[in-house]
């Protein structure tokens, strides 16, 4: 809770999720569509887990049911640690924690958005997590939501993997197969 998620969606979208500085400002899920290189694709902001959340705590089966049907998770982690003296990378083993424990959601692709980096301390925080997952693969995305920076990499990593996604290549090997057997059948009107 309380990362910038929704600042985040904000930015990337069109779209205009409540933003206030409280818990769980976002109670369902908000979506909005991020165009990028004449494509895009649909960025959710689901609301912030809680420790227990593949337990049903909270509103966890619900929230983890949305993350589901995604093609990546993109964790966004406020790395300033000052939300009520919270480790953030502590809060990313609790989040990882109740994704591995619903449905295995924790083998999806992962992004690391570091945001408020900014802020004091981010600095030292985002060292820290590249110490602690250096070697996994596992890529990290500095950001500032607040002066709007660091987001085309990001973005840019998204669409590859937007793109990558089995559910999209399909979609478009079907509309091209489609746009063929159309160009087949169409009459010219012109009588040619």
């Amino acid at each position: 809770p309380n990362v910038g998620k929704s600042t985040i969606l904000s930015v990337l979208t069109a779209a205009k999720p409540k933003i206030a500085n409280y818990h769980f400002t976002t109670l369902l899920p908000n979506l909005g569509v991020v165009k990028a290189h004449s494509d895009g694709f649909v960025l959710a902001d689901i609301p912030g887990l809680i420790e227990g959340a593949h337990e049903g705590r909270g509103l966890g089966h619900e929230f983890l049911r949305h993350i589901e049907r995604t093609a990546l998770i993109v964790h966004v982690v406020d790395l300033t640690g000052d939300y009520e003296g919270r480790d953030p990378l502590e809060d990313l083993d609790i989040i990882n924690n109740e994704l591995a424990k619903y449905k295995e959601l924790s083998k999806k692709p992962q992004l690391i958005v570091c945001n408020k980096m900014d802020m004091d301390g981010a600095q030292e925080n985002l060292e820290r997590l590249q110490k602690k997952l250096e070697g996994t693969g596992t890529e990290i995305f500095p950001v500032s939501a607040a002066t709007v920076q660091g987001f085309a990499p990001l973005v840019n990593r998204c669409m590859d993997v937007a793109r990558e996604h089995p559910d999209n290549l399909k979609a478009r090997a079907n509309a091209e197969k489609y746009a063929k057997v159309l160009a087949k059948t169409i009459v010219n009107p012109g009588g040619d």
